[in-house]
């Protein structure tokens, strides 16, 4: 698989512990910013050696992120991006309804810490005027992390960064990103531009609908996706 190299530049990210835990994290990263697309078999010669790390290593944080549902094992085949079913696509929106709308409900006083939430948006429309709609759907996941981190939790934190990787596996069997992706760019506006104001309930409304489209149109495509290799 080409691209190792590009890979290669997380190695800094290690520093002198060379960790699962970490190791882990940037695979995560990855799998959510579309690196590796669902199906992909995952080389432990490969990856070991772009990140510098040991098989001993590379192979409990292929443990961890098969705990977490993001890749699966094959016996005698090796280790592979996992291909959600339907009934995944499902309740990665419920967890995500039910944690996001809660971060938003929970916010204190105005003003709120927003800047994250900006550069997102930003982000997802320069991708947009550039035709990246895969930079589209990562801005989007970044949108999504930078919201929750509003909760100012590390759990929080850590449970949405799995449930958000498992996302964009979603998206990649997806095969007209640009129809996913553009109507949301003006939503995330919406969102943002609510919690600049001050207006947390707003937000939180606009946000709930936003969560319950989206699982619609997701779990539509994805199913036609998923169902059409077979046809």
């Amino acid at each position: 698989m080409d691209g190792f190299g590009e890979l290669a530049d997380d190695r800094a990210l290690l520093g002198r512990t060379s960790t699962a835990e970490r190791v882990a994290d940037i695979l995560r990263t990855r799998i959510a910013e579309g690196f590796f697309p669902p199906g992909t078999r995952l080389s432990e010669e490969s990856i070991g050696g772009a990140l510098g790390v040991s098989r001993n290593t590379l192979r409990e944080a292929f443990r961890l992120l098969t705990h977490e549902r993001l890749l699966v094992h094959r016996l005698n085949r090796g280790v592979f991006v996992r291909v959600l079913a339907v009934d995944d696509v499902a309740d990665i929106y419920r967890t995500r309804r039910l944690v996001e709308c809660a971060v938003v409900r929970g916010l204190g006083e105005p003003p709120f810490p927003v800047d994250g939430l900006a550069a997102a948006v930003a982000e997802g429309e320069r991708a947009a005027r550039a035709g990246d709609w895969k930079g589209v759907s990562t801005a989007n996941i970044h949108f999504h992390r930078e919201l929750v981190a509003l909760a100012g939790s590390a759990r929080t934190d850590e449970l949405m960064r799995g449930v958000l990787a498992e996302l964009r596996l979603a998206f990649h069997m997806v095969d007209d990103p640009q129809g996913l992706h553009e109507p949301y760019l003006l939503r995330n506006r919406e969102i943002l531009d609510a919690l600049r104001s001050g207006e947390r309930d707003r937000a939180e409304r606009l946000l709930a609908r936003y969560l319950d489209d989206s699982r619609s149109r997701i779990a539509d495509a994805y199913a036609k996706a998923v169902d059409e290799p077979e046809g």
